[in-house]
């Protein structure tokens, strides 16, 4: 099994970063097994493009923007449900990641299963930190990532402290 898990936002406007500050914690926290890649995408877009290409799960963290959700609330959307996401645009840099899965699908290496876990943003502001609302829920956005990981049989050992 082949599993990618990809952070993607911009750490240069506070919430919008949540992505990369989650697969930097899981790295750090957690013993990453070597069928699994865990990708700092930052704003990269198509640059990833060869890293996920064919992968039994690629696994994303996001900030994802949903009407009538509180900031700090965790969505989990998976499969089907992210064609329908990108359809609305909810996140700053959609369009190079919904670039990215198309171009996947166009060359028919589409990854086998996609679940994005996202956080409500607070602020956009130019901050190299998330706020405090956002920061509350990085905990239980890596659990999110682990139980994901754990669901299709993955399952990572916390490094000792």
């Amino acid at each position: 099994m082949r599993v990618v898990v990809l952070g993607v936002g911009n750490v240069l406007m506070s919430d919008e970063g949540v992505g990369v500050h989650a697969v930097e914690a899981l790295a750090s926290q957690y013993a990453i097994p070597d069928e699994v890649e865990v990708i700092d995408g930052g704003t990269a877009g198509m640059d990833c493009l060869d890293r996920i290409a064919d992968a039994d799960l690629l696994l994303i963290a996001d900030c994802v923007r949903k009407q009538g959700r509180a900031p700090g609330a965790i969505t989990r959307l998976a499969d089907g449900e992210i064609d329908a996401w990108f359809k609305t645009k909810i996140s700053p840099h959609q369009v190079g990641l919904s670039d990215v899965l198309a171009a996947c699908s166009f060359h028919g290496f589409y990854p086998k299963k996609v679940v994005l876990v996202g956080v409500q943003p607070e602020s956009f502001d130019t901050a190299m930190e998330l706020t405090p609302t956002v920061a509350a829920v990085l905990p239980r956005m890596i659990e999110t990532l682990v139980a994901e990981l754990a669901a299709v049989g993955v399952h990572l050992a916390r490094k000792a402290a």
